[in-house]
């Protein structure tokens, strides 16, 4: 592997570009070959090598020979073509230092509320920040829209270089379990790390819970800097599980904690339609908190925050900025109307994402609750009547729908909510989405709450695998008459 390594030497003293997509190579770059998901990446080196790649990385097994016979590239081997990626990545960027805090945030539901917190957070200390999430890519003078949650190696350190030159102070990056199963956050020298929590999600990819957990806790277990700070959600059973393999972690929750374990408490003194307010134990330390955020899951978020801040050098007395937080485009975002309509769109896409929000609009007294939703094709199919069992515990009417479809066809994927709905109150089904917000907003009252779930912050509607332009944020304005 020599050979490789002093590949990875001449990327820090620059001049070479590194591609995984050989329709970005040009001439004198480097082409790694990364086997994917749908396509591995081998069957395109001989356009790598048309196109002037100087260096080709793929695994041994005859796809070497594809450019062999070019005189001006040369093939190096290597096992894994994700490692080699990410390596190649971090010397070509020279990231392996970077000079800036990163943070990052796992769990399946929390991500994004994190690390808008987080930003807020530190820019009240004065410190400028980046993010990487599922909203958007940004930082002091750049901003975005985010494909994925977490994007793949190259970007990654490209821009944690680009923050770097920014000079940026902390970064806060969402980390998904297909961002640290494809080794996209190797290399990152993360400063810190929290879990929200885990429930049923990504199933189509990871095949079971038991896998899914255990590709989130490889972010606290393998990834660099093992002295990074930890803090994990001790209410969440599979945070209980991480708990138990990270001693160092700094535990915290709604309940008090497990024995013998410094644990962050968050004693929730109310929660209704104004906000939570908290006051926290730790240390034999209390501080209070009173956030406009609504929910016993945003009460969460904001003990994890809390946590990991604490654990990452930031004193209790700057922890009182997070009461000037207001909230997070598509989660739980109120839609302002002339008709003074409760009307709330949120991401929530997972049954026990449904069940937090609903909860939490249910508890702050609303009369009735209609819920429009529906779920992803080409997905975990096995999640949807749990999706549908949720709205029905909760709601007054569930409005079911069309998500983002994809590749499915549309009224199967509302026949697999369906059986999930069997105890509803009343249901209303619609394929098309926009129809189905009309007809929600027909039947509110007063005092009555919609919530749209499902695409919160997103402003598109995949069908037949073309992306349309659709925001319900702007469906209902228009519906309503305030666009």
């Amino acid at each position: 592997m020599q050979d490789f390594e002093d590949l990875l030497e001449q990327c820090r003293k620059g001049g070479l570009e590194v591609r995984s997509d050989s329709r970005q190579v040009g001439k004198g770059d480097i082409f790694v070959a990364v086997p994917g998901v749908n396509e591995d990446g081998a069957r395109f080196i001989p356009a790598a090598v048309e196109a002037g790649a100087a260096v080709v990385v793929c695994r041994p097994g005859g796809a070497e020979a594809a450019a062999a016979g070019a005189a001006d590239c040369r093939v190096l081997l290597h096992p894994e073509p994700r490692e080699a990626l990410w390596r190649l990545a971090a010397a070509r960027w020279r990231t392996e230092q970077p000079g800036l805090r990163v943070l990052g945030i796992t769990g399946t539901n929390g991500k994004t509320t994190s690390t808008y917190l987080f930003e807020h957070l530190f820019r009240a200390t004065g410190q400028k920040v980046g993010v990487l999430g599922t909203v958007s890519y940004r930082w002091p003078g750049h901003c975005e829209a985010a494909p994925l949650t977490t994007p793949d190696p190259l970007s990654v350190h490209a821009m944690l270089a680009q923050m770097r030159d920014a000079g940026v102070d902390v970064v806060v990056m969402e980390v998904s379990s297909h961002a640290i199963e494809q080794q996209r956050v190797c290399g990152v020298p993360f400063s810190g790390v929290a879990f929200t929590n885990l429930t049923q999600d990504h199933l189509d990819f990871h095949k079971d819970m038991e896998s899914y957990f255990k590709t989130k806790a490889r972010l606290f277990l393998e990834l660099p800097r093992a002295e990074k700070g930890m803090a994990v959600n001790a209410d969440d059973q599979w945070g209980r599980r991480l708990l138990e393999l990270c001693p160092r972690a700094l535990s915290f929750g709604l309940q008090q904690g497990p024995p013998r374990r410094r644990h962050l408490w968050g004693e929730l003194l109310s929660a209704g339609t104004d906000g939570c307010h908290l006051r926290m134990h730790l240390d034999g330390r209390q501080w209070e908190l009173r956030s406009p955020l609504v929910g016993a899951f945003n009460a969460s978020n904001l003990l994890g925050v809390q946590a990991l801040a604490l654990e990452t050098g930031l004193p209790v007395e700057a922890l009182s900025a997070l009461e000037g937080f207001s909230g997070v485009p598509g989660r739980l975002e109120r839609v302002g109307n002339p008709q003074g309509l409760n009307v709330f769109v949120d991401y929530a896409h997972t049954p026990d994402a449904l069940v937090n929000v609903l909860t939490a609009l249910r508890k702050a007294g609303f009369k009735r609750i209609v819920t429009v939703f529906g779920c992803g094709g080409n997905r975990d199919r096995s999640k949807r009547p749990l999706m549908g069992e949720a709205v029905a515990a909760f709601s007054d009417v569930a409005v079911l729908t069309s998500d983002n479809p994809r590749f499915e066809e549309p009224e199967a994927i509302l026949a697999d909510v369906l059986p999930g709905l069997a105890r509803a109150r009343e249901v209303v089904v619609e394929v098309d989405r926009r129809t189905a917000t009309a007809r929600a907003l027909r039947m509110l009252g007063a005092d009555d709450a919609l919530l749209i779930a499902g695409k919160g912050h997103e402003d598109y509607q995949i069908v037949n695998g073309i992306k349309h332009h659709y925001s319900d944020q702007e469906v209902v304005r228009e519906i309503l008459g305030c666009a």
